[in-house]
């Protein structure tokens, strides 16, 4: 449902509807008093989720040096988080494929698009003797050949061949070995095309990526070109998009992060920590002091029975 604020930005807003955080005190004493300024789409989200909630709650869009929520929620430092969600996305990547990598003669692959240049340049500077590769989509399928040596491996295997042509020879192409795993700097339209040849080539090569990569793609079924690779999100979260049929995973991610948002406000202004409430967008407590870390696990994508796999 939207709902047009033509009518409401300007003023204050008052509504009861249904609850989401169990508490000991009395739900008709549980309210939220919000000061916040974002753009329209956002507003629209906020208005439609408070309608949601069992709680008296009070909005205001125009007080001035109020708490700005950013355009882009996804690399948005909401407030009580220490980072953003994009931040801690990749935090998790990166600990899992550089920082516990046990043998410096094996190395990681980060396959980049031109939208991402920046991010690979800061993952440069961190890790220098990784391999770096700026995939260019108009010409990707020889490029990837390239980067992973298939067609030396095809060679051999032809020269082999030349050398009795009565052996008929069966050979799968064989990239080179000091590849650890591939990191996808992707979006969604470049993601689906690259990453199941780079599969077709690879054996027991681990992949991985941000949310980012499936961002655009309008549910989970469409995920299929991306299964096994290990992309950090939480149950909660894949509960949440579940056989939805939104604009896009992204748009929902938004509203789930604002679902946080608004969560953890009510459980300060109640004093609710008691509840020990977790986040949909982290794996620990909401806590009174200090921000929250999210401690992202690493989700192996699946398009078979996913209900099961929340």
């Amino acid at each position: 449902m939207r709902i047009s604020l033509t009518f409401i930005i300007t003023g204050l807003l008052f509504f009861m509807t249904s609850c989401t955080v169990t508490s000991s005190k009395e739900v008709s004493k549980i309210k939220i008093e919000l000061s916040i300024q974002t753009n329209q789409e956002n507003k629209e989200k906020i208005i439609e989720l408070l309608l949601k909630d069992q709680t008296k709650f009070l909005v205001n869009f125009d007080e001035q040096n109020s708490y700005n929520l950013e355009d882009d929620v996804l690399s948005s430092n909401l407030k009580y988080f220490c980072r953003s969600l994009l931040e801690d996305e990749r935090r998790v990547i990166e600990n899992a494929i550089f920082k516990d990598k046990k043998s410096e003669d094996k190395k990681v692959l980060i396959v980049y698009s031109k939208k991402y240049e920046d991010i690979a340049s800061e993952l440069r500077n961190k890790y220098p003797y990784q391999i770096y590769f700026a995939i260019n989509m108009s010409n990707y399928e020889k490029q990837i050949k390239d980067i992973l040596n298939v067609d030396m491996s095809l060679n051999r295997n032809n020269r082999l061949s030349k050398l009795d042509k009565s052996i008929q020879i069966l050979h799968t192409p064989r990239i080179r070995n000091d590849i650890i795993g591939i990191y996808f700097l992707t979006d969604y339209d470049a993601g689906k095309t690259i990453v199941p040849i780079f599969k077709s080539y690879t054996l027991d090569t681990k992949f991985y990526s941000s949310t980012e990569i499936f961002h655009d793609a309008s549910n989970f079924k469409k995920l299929v070109d991306f299964e096994n690779t290990l992309v950090p999100i939480t149950n909660k979260m894949l509960g949440e998009i579940y056989d939805k049929n939104r604009i896009s995973i992204k748009s929902e991610i938004e509203t789930i992060l604002i679902k946080d948002l608004l969560m953890i406000e009510k459980i300060h202004q109640n004093n609710l920590f008691r509840d020990e409430i977790i986040p949909l967008t982290g794996n620990l407590k909401i806590k009174r002091n200090g921000c929250l870390n999210r401690d992202l696990g690493l989700w192996k994508v699946s398009t078979v029975n996913i209900k099961n796999q929340i």
